[in-house]
């Protein structure tokens, strides 16, 4: 595991002491983190960035993008915009990974992971499918999670005509997408109609409950708590505050992970994600799924904003290698 990770239990009852994250920044994110200015997000918020234009990111010609309109497995849903990148030139079928865009639930576009497909596809050998959710609180559960099911469905069905080999698909997901991402993996083991070879979770959302230490710290950086409320508040709407919230709701509320495919987690020191996700990646080695798990010192959320940072770069390597590991598990076979 690199960084540090939280303290075990408090033996004496009382609740840790609320730390303020500030002062343990990267110093190499703080000339842009340190001076950016999000406001919390609640319905104008989310409204301002849906109006701007997602900056189109300069890509290569290393990879060729095709755009799909995918049937909804849900009769009466329209139907799941897809983008699937595969590296130019290569030949017969490749391993595939679902890559699920983050935004809080609420915001957001599948063109956030064209730059990351861009370099992943061609360096791991790898077909991309990024799906285009619908977004809360417009669509609440299970509107999203059922988008990317179809668009995982789709994929494997389709395999022979995407070049995929539909025995080796895999899922990646950042924050929301994280939390999608895991409820993914226990709604496709569950369904059993699509067996799932990885899952690799950055910051994921995963648990509505809002209870764990790192959330209540002081001065979190661009995904607040208030925010945080007002994502889960947006996603399952009118079950927010409920005991009616399932597993494929908020992936932390699972009491069986048992069968889930290997699974990678990474998330920053001074997220607020910080404990849910140390505590799902335990829980999952403790029911027998290998899970490997990386705690970036001096990382907050939405880290890839500072992508030259070597703490940055550390995160990105953690990820990129542990694929290649799965991917060498797809060579071997």
């Amino acid at each position: 595991m690199t960084g540090p990770t939280t303290d075990g239990p408090n033996t004496h009852g009382s609740k840790p002491p609320v730390v303020d994250v500030r002062q343990l920044l990267d110093p190499e994110l703080r000339p842009v983190l340190g001076a950016f200015d999000l406001p919390t997000f609640d319905a104008e918020t989310i409204a301002t960035i849906r109006s701007s234009q997602f900056p189109a990111p300069e890509l290569s010609d290393a990879v060729v993008r095709t755009d799909h309109e995918v049937p909804s497995r849900v009769a009466g849903d329209p139907p799941v915009p897809v983008r699937v990148h595969r590296p130019a030139g290569r030949k017969g079928r490749l391993p595939a990974i679902l890559t699920i865009h983050g935004g809080g639930y609420v915001i957001g576009s599948y063109v956030m992971d064209d730059a990351m497909l861009d370099r992943w596809c061609p360096a791991l050998g790898i077909v991309g499918v990024s799906v285009e959710y619908r977004l809360a609180p417009e669509t609440p559960y299970p509107g999203p999670l059922e988008d990317c099911y179809s668009a995982l469905y789709w994929a494997h069905e389709h395999a022979e005509e995407l070049g995929i080999d539909p025995a080796f698909i895999g899922t990646y997901g950042v924050s929301a997408g994280g939390g999608l991402a895991a409820a993914l993996g226990l709604l496709a083991r569950d369904r059993g109609e699509v067996p799932l070879a990885f899952q690799l979770l950055d910051c994921p959302m995963l648990d509505d409950r809002q209870t764990t230490p790192s959330i209540g710290d002081a001065g979190l950086y661009l995904w607040t708590a208030a925010s945080n409320d007002f994502g889960w508040r947006s996603y399952l709407g009118a079950r927010f505050g409920t005991d009616d919230i399932p597993s494929y709701a908020a992936a932390a509320r699972s009491t069986d992970v048992t069968g889930l495919p290997p699974t990678c987690v990474v998330v920053g020191s001074i997220d607020g994600f910080r404990d849910e996700d140390v505590e799902f990646a335990g829980r999952l080695n403790q029911a027998g799924v290998p899970c490997e798990l990386h705690v970036i010192a001096g990382l907050p959320h939405a880290y890839l904003l500072v992508p030259a940072a070597a703490a940055v770069q550390l995160a990105e390597h953690c990820k990129e290698h542990w694929l290649a590991r799965q991917l060498d598990r797809h060579a071997a076979r």
